[in-house]
Formats: C-alpha cells, sequence, structure tokens
C-alpha cells in the first residue's frame, strides 16, 4: 500500500457533492425563513441591533439582510439577490429571497433522487424563459399621467410597508419627487435620477403629514453675515461659484521678506484690491445671492453685504449641483468668466427658515426645477429612518413605470398565473427535464402562499380556491387581498405590481437558484498567501475591563 497523498493543507475543510448541496439549500432556505414574515401588508417588523448598539426596526427585505452578518457562504449569496434586487429595481426585495428559497427547496427532492444538478438547471431555465413570456401576455399598459392609476400602483408596491397607515402619504411624495425631476430623453423614454437629483431631508420634529416635496432645494445652511444680509429675496438672481472667494494663497510656504513700513502697505492693499475686483466681477451681474462651494473671506463679505447680496459658503459639491438644476444656473469656476447665461434666474423664493435649532436655506417655487428635495418630519430618528426606507422604495418604482409603464397583477395573481402556465406546459415537455419543470411551476406559489400565512387564513383552503380559479389559465387576475386574506380580483382592488419588478424577481430568483445548485465543492480554511519573509499581522491587544487600571489607557 502507498502512503496516502495529501493534497489540501490539513487546515483546509472540504466538502462534496450531495453534502453540499443539503447544505447550500438548507442556508438558502433559512435565509428564506428569516425574511418570509416581512412579506405583503399583514407583514411583521425586524429588529436589528447593529454593532454601535444603534437600533433598525424595519420589514424592508434588504435592509434587514444588510445588517445580517452570516457565516455560510450561500447565504451570503442570498443576500447578494436582494441588494442586486434593491439596486435594479428598487423593490421586491423580499419577493426574490422568497422565491428563490422556494425553487431550491423544491430542487432538494431531486438531489435526492440523485439528479444531475444540471437537468435542474435547464428545466429551471427553460421554466424562467416561459414565465417571462406569460408576464408578457397578461402586462396591461398604463398611462404614466393618469394621477389616480399611479397612486393606486405606488400604494400597493408601499402598502406592505410601515407606512401604508398613512395613507397617500408617501405615494404622493414619491410621484411628486420622480416627476419632478424626470428627464425626456426623446423616443418616449424618460430617465429619472433619483440617487443624484433627489434630496431626502430629515427633520425630526413635526408630524408626518407636514412632510412635502419642495419645488426646490434646501440645505443646512445659513447666510454668511446673517445681521447684515437679507434672508428673504423674493425671485433672486443666483450666482453658483466652485472657488474660493478670498485672496489667493500660495501653494506651499512663501516668505516676503519686506524692508520697509510701505512696502507692506502695498501688500495689503493689493489683497484687498484683488477681493474688492473679484466681488466687483460678481456684482457686475446683480446677484442677489452668491453660493460658493468653498469659503469666503470677511473681507468679501463685507462688499457682498453692502451691495446688498446674501452670500453661503462651503456648500456641498451635490447641493450645488441641485440648486444648479433647480433654478437653471451654470456652476461658475473663476468670476471672471461669468456670463449673464450662468445667472439663475429660475427660483422664485429664497428663504432662511429656523427649524428645530438650526437654520436651513430654502429655493423653492422654481419655474421648471430638474432637481427637487423631500421634506421629512416626524416623531423620532428610528421612524423617519423607516419612512425613507419605504419612500426609496416607492420613488425606484415611480421610476421604474415612468421607465416602462407595463402593470402586472400583485397579490400574488402573476404568480398563480405563472405557475398554471407552466404547469399546463409541463405536459407536452419531454424527458427527464419534466419534472423539475414541473416543481419549478409549483415554487411559484410560494409567494401567494406565503401571503396567505401573514394574513392568517386557512392556508391550504386558500390555495386550493386560488389553483382552482387559475387552473384553466383563465381570470388572471384573481388572488389575496393581504389585508383581509380573501380571494378578490386585484383589477377592482387596485393591487398591481410593476412589470419590470416583476421580472427582475424571477429572473433574479432562478439565476441564483441555478448558480446555487451547480455549486458541488466547498472549500474553506483558505489563508491569504503571505510575501515571504513578512511577519504575520500581529494580533490586536484587545482590553478587558480588567486592564483599565493599566496605564497606557489612562491619558495624561
Amino acid at each position: 500500500m502507498h502512503a496516502p497523498v495529501l493534497v489540501l493543507r490539513d487546515s483546509l475543510k472540504r466538502e462534496s457533492g450531495t453534502k453540499v448541496h443539503h447544505a447550500n439549500i438548507q442556508a438558502a432556505k433559512a435565509v428564506a425563513d428569516i425574511i418570509r414574515t416581512t412579506l405583503g401588508p399583514r407583514s411583521m417588523l425586524k429588529m436589528l441591533l447593529d454593532a454601535s448598539g444603534g437600533i433598525v426596526v424595519t420589514n424592508d427585505g434588504n435592509a434587514i439582510l444588510r445588517e445580517l452578518d452570516l457565516a455560510h457562504p450561500a447565504a451570503k449569496s442570498m443576500i447578494e439577490l436582494s441588494r442586486t434586487q434593491d439596486e435594479e429595481v428598487g423593490d421586491g426585495t423580499t419577493s426574490v429571497i422568497v422565491l428563490g428559497g422556494e425553487m431550491l427547496h423544491v430542487a432538494e427532492a431531486f438531489i435526492e433522487k440523485s439528479y444531475h444538478p444540471t437537468v435542474i438547471c435547464r428545466a429551471y431555465n427553460k421554466a424562467l424563459e416561459d414565465a417571462i413570456a406569460v408576464l408578457d401576455k397578461i402586462a396591461v399598459s398604463i398611462d404614466v399621467n393618469d394621477r389616480p392609476t399611479m397612486l393606486g400602483l405606488i400604494k400597493s408596491c408601499i402598502g406592505t410597508k410601515f407606512t401604508s397607515q398613512f395613507g397617500d402619504l408617501i405615494a404622493d411624495l414619491a410621484i411628486d419627487a420622480t416627476s419632478t425631476v424626470g428627464v425626456d430623453l426623446g423616443q418616449g423614454l424618460r430617465e429619472v435620477d433619483i440617487k443624484k437629483y433627489i434630496k431626502v431631508e430629515k427633520v425630526p420634529g413635526g408630524q408626518l403629514e407636514d412632510s412635502k416635496v419642495l419645488k426646490g432645494v434646501m440645505f443646512n445652511k445659513d447666510v454668511v453675515a446673517p445681521g447684515k444680509m437679507k434672508r428673504k429675496i423674493p425671485n433672486p438672481r443666483i450666482i453658483l461659484l466652485d472657488c474660493p472667494v478670498e485672496y489667493k494663497k500660495g501653494e506651499n510656504q512663501t516668505n516676503a521678506e519686506l524692508v520697509r513700513e510701505e512696502d507692506w502697505e502695498v501688500l495689503l492693499k493689493m489683497e484687498e484690491e484683488y477681493i474688492e475686483n473679484m466681488c466687483v466681477q460678481i456684482l457686475k451681474f446683480k446677484p442677489d445671492l452668491v453660493i460658493t462651494e468653498k469659503g469666503l473671506s470677511d473681507l468679501a463679505c463685507h462688499y457682498l453685504s453692502k451691495a446688498g447680496v446674501s452670500a453661503i459658503r462651503r456648500l456641498r459639491k451635490t447641493d450645488n449641483n441641485r440648486i444648479a438644476k433647480a433654478c437653471g444656473a451654470t456652476i461658475v469656476n473663476r468670476p471672471d468668466e461669468l456670463q449673464e447665461s450662468d445667472v439663475g434666474t429660475g427660483a422664485g423664493l429664497f428663504e432662511v427658515k429656523k427649524i428645530g435649532d438650526e437654520f436651513f436655506a430654502f429655493i423653492v417655487d422654481c419655474k421648471d426645477p430638474k432637481a427637487c428635495t423631500v421634506l421629512l418630519r416626524g416623531a423620532s430618528k428610528d421612524l423617519l429612518n423607516e419612512v425613507e426606507r419605504n419612500l426609496q422604495d416607492a420613488m425606484s418604482v415611480a421610476r421604474n413605470i415612468l421607465k416602462n409603464p407595463k402593470l402586472l397583477p400583485g397579490g400574488g395573481a402573476t404568480e398563480l398565473t405563472v405557475s398554471a402556465a407552466l404547469k399546463q406546459k409541463s405536459s407536452s415537455i419531454e424527458g427527464i427535464e419534466k419534472w423539475p419543470y414541473e416543481a419549478a411551476a409549483i415554487a411559484f406559489e410560494a409567494i401567494p402562499r406565503t401571503l396567505a400565512q401573514n394574513c392568517g387564513v386557512n392556508v391550504i383552503r386558500t390555495m386550493t380556491a386560488l389553483q382552482g380559479k387559475h387552473a384553466n389559465g383563465e381570470n388572471a387576475w384573481i388572488g389575496i387581498d393581504g389585508n383581509t386574506g380573501e380571494i378578490t380580483d386585484m383589477k377592482e382592488r387596485k393591487i398591481w405590481d410593476a412589470y419590470n419588478v416583476k421580472a427582475q424577481t424571477f429572473k433574479t430568483a432562478i439565476e441564483s437558484a441555478c448558480m446555487l445548485l451547480r455549486i458541488d465543492d466547498i472549500v474553506s480554511g483558505i489563508k491569504k498567501k503571505q510575501a515571504p519573509g513578512a511577519q504575520g499581522p500581529s494580533k490586536p491587544k484587545i482590553e478587558t475591563e480588567a486592564d483599565a487600571d493599566g496605564e497606557q489607557i489612562l491619558p495624561d
């Protein structure tokens, strides 16, 4: 007998074969189970404590998974799913996990019967193609300018969220904000950049009902000299600069050697004249408000306030871009390059208000703003954070519809229709792929089933009734009303979903299920390679309470 050959180091752990498949499926199911109760209008909230002791209370699938720290690699890839879903379409983060988990769960039976994973994947991909075809068939186009339909749609998308108890509030905010910043690209396409041009300002205090979308921008700054400068200017002419309005400093340390007393005066005079020139160039255009991203010296402040111009300094670049978009100004890099066209005249009112104990500057009532600020008020920080997350989702949904104005029924009706269509089709599929294909069809029912579970109705009866209704491929719009658990027509109840959210959910869920099924080996315990001669990183010394009396902690 030869001695056994060691290929892998002792420190490495290797699992392979069906053991890995089962482990992966278990992990994916565990993640899906965490999230499962947060699907639908009757959903539960999760409370998470993060490392710094802050609390997150939410039922947004992505927000929950983002906070979790997982050990299992398969579970980590499930989390990636909800993240991609959130980045791509902004909604459906919970459904994607539930659906992915279910797809893997039904595959488990086939792996036990020693089906080859690629066969299952082939069947799944076929099912995905057919599912998308079914979606195309039952999708309904809508008119983006029809406000009530849009409201109904966004309400059903955030009806599952915490803020649904405030009625149309969030949906209204979302529609206002997204239709403000929408840019027509021609050919009926609209581009809505939520991240850049919609700023959500959370100001604790007041009530949620005070939240509103400003036709313009607000930012957390006051004018430079509050006593001398005007704090309220109707129809201001705004100049935006991205350079300091102060004397140029030398790049590195500059030594000037002065022999005579008068030279010193000359130097100071040059400085003053430089700033005066700069201000004269700015004042030539008769602005009412000068905003710069950099510093503004006292002297410049004096010249500006003498001319009755308000100034604001050290503004964030992103805020400056938003102001430019809102009032039609151009951000100028050097004062001597100013032109009349760079002055923003689109704003109706500039004013500084005190909210709580901070000053906020508002540039509002713009004529055709392409940027806006959503002002959220609420009782507590936690509440505001949750409202902001919901608003993000609602705005994403609004954006999706502006991009692709097609609707599908919500309330699990889409999934049931897809499931029924796939079941019918499975009878025409030949060979071994037929069974996994059928299983994929059944897996789609996970969404309506979970909805029924969260409503607390009798799951089996509800599901049987629904399958009966959908069996012959008719009444595609029958689903579960997530609030009461009744079986109703989604058209009447105005429960809709956006087409590209659903399509993306199906694609992401099935593709990831296939990816996890194709893993047949997990090697863990791999160390990073170190350069020869380099010492291993020394462990940081963790101080316990016992060392607290030691010298090194106490400050001198």
